[in-house]
């Protein structure tokens, strides 16, 4: 079963790295991945602070939160799982961006993005659908730009989406 979920992976990783063949579409995937870095995060909690709305501060201590616990996760996993990066194993993978640490599964930056959509969705639900599609977009950037299988986007999202969880069941 592993074999086959590894095939599957592998020719979805291909299928979507061939998107970005295209300097326009690459352009796309890589400014959004851009928006998974952590810039944006900062800066939505910093303005959610400043706010002095009670709502928007618990918003930020439950990112503040989350992060706690999907951080040390998310690099426990990575020196678990040490799975290769697609562009060190497929010969014919599209690099796009450089990732910032060596190994693949989970996906931090999908992690990343699906914690704070579904803080967002706890907080603010009218955004639901906007913030589950941007972190859906982010992770599949991520496999578009070469640097992720689809099964370490899936697994990032579980942990964004598991932190989310905690950090809202221990504050509200």
């Amino acid at each position: 079963m592993l074999k086959t979920i590894s095939n599957f992976d592998v020719i979805g990783f291909l299928w979507f790295n061939r998107l970005q063949t295209s300097g326009p579409v690459r352009g796309v995937f890589k400014a959004i991945s851009h928006t998974g870095d952590g810039h944006l995060y900062i800066a939505l909690a910093i303005a959610a602070l400043l706010s002095q709305n009670d709502q928007n501060l618990l918003w930020a201590q439950a990112v503040l939160l989350a992060f706690v616990f999907e951080l040390p996760c998310f690099m426990l996993l990575k020196a678990f799982f040490k799975r290769e990066r697609p562009f060190n194993k497929l010969p014919s993978c599209i690099r796009a961006v450089q990732p910032s640490d060596e190994f693949s599964m989970p996906s931090g930056h999908t992690a990343a993005a699906f914690l704070v959509a579904s803080l967002l969705v706890q907080f603010y639900g009218d955004v639901a659908l906007i913030a589950y599609f941007w972190a859906g977009l982010i992770g599949l950037s991520r496999v578009v730009l070469g640097v992720h299988y689809p099964t370490d986007i899936a697994v990032g999202a579980i942990l964004g989406l598991s932190a989310a969880s905690i950090a809202t069941a221990i504050l509200l």
